[in-house]
């Protein structure tokens, strides 16, 4: 991992690639310090109950929810509706638009 990539900011969404979770999106709630994050999908991870994750086990990707962002920053909270909305919008918008047949890489990165 570069600079850029060891540690994600509040709201970014990422990609799990180790564990029980591996290849579900997830969104970065919470740094716990330089090493874990905290992630919620608002479905199975509540903003309640986060995944503390280790981040050499999440991949960053270039796109950060400002509907997340805000919330947290301004109120310190986020409503798991926020967090679907965050998941569902990115995949809808970036996911699906890669072509039939194309993988999800890593190195493959979003606008």
């Amino acid at each position: 991992m570069n600079d850029a990539e060891s540690s994600p900011q509040i709201g970014q969404v990422v990609r799990i690639v180790q564990g029980r979770e591996a290849g579900q999106f997830a969104v970065v709630i919470g740094l716990v310090d330089n090493r874990n994050a905290l992630l919620a999908d608002g479905e199975k991870r509540k903003y309640d109950r986060p995944k503390k994750k280790n981040i050499n086990h999440i991949e960053p990707l270039d796109f950060i929810s400002p509907e997340v962002q805000q919330s947290l920053l301004e109120t310190g909270r986020v409503t798991n509706g926020k967090l679907r909305f965050a998941i569902s919008k990115f995949v809808n918008e970036i996911v699906t638009d890669w072509k039939k047949g194309d993988q999800f890489d890593g190195e493959r990165r979003c606008n």
